[in-house]
């Protein structure tokens, strides 16, 4: 059974994936471990591979921000529902993704 993460985790989680919308070498574990699951993601070996990515991506293609948002419909986890095994973890996961994507729209 997955466990939601504590207060303190979602605010460094947060924070984190906000601070590198703006400067993406700022990604940290905490960061990685959330975003690289999430829907809309392409696969990395490792958070650097996927720091490598989102610091290379030219003017034509979106950046972290920008796939962010772009996802964000995809990743409410609405499959889930009361009672089921996990129903709490992936609903958090989702109010985790509002929050980030109402953090960065402004950015």
């Amino acid at each position: 059974m997955l466990k939601p993460l504590t207060e303190r985790q979602v605010t460094l989680t947060v924070n984190n994936i906000v601070a590198a919308c703006e400067d993406i070498t700022k990604l940290n574990g905490t960061g990685y471990k959330y975003i690289y699951l999430a829907s809309g993601f392409i696969a990395h070996y490792d958070r650097f591979g996927f720091i490598e990515y989102y610091n290379h991506v030219g003017d034509d293609a979106p950046g972290l921000k920008e796939d962010i948002l772009a996802n964000q419909r995809n990743n409410q986890w609405n499959n889930f529902r009361p009672g089921e095994t996990d129903y709490e973890y992936y609903k958090q996961k989702g109010e985790i993704y509002n929050k980030i994507c109402k953090l960065i729209q402004y950015l």
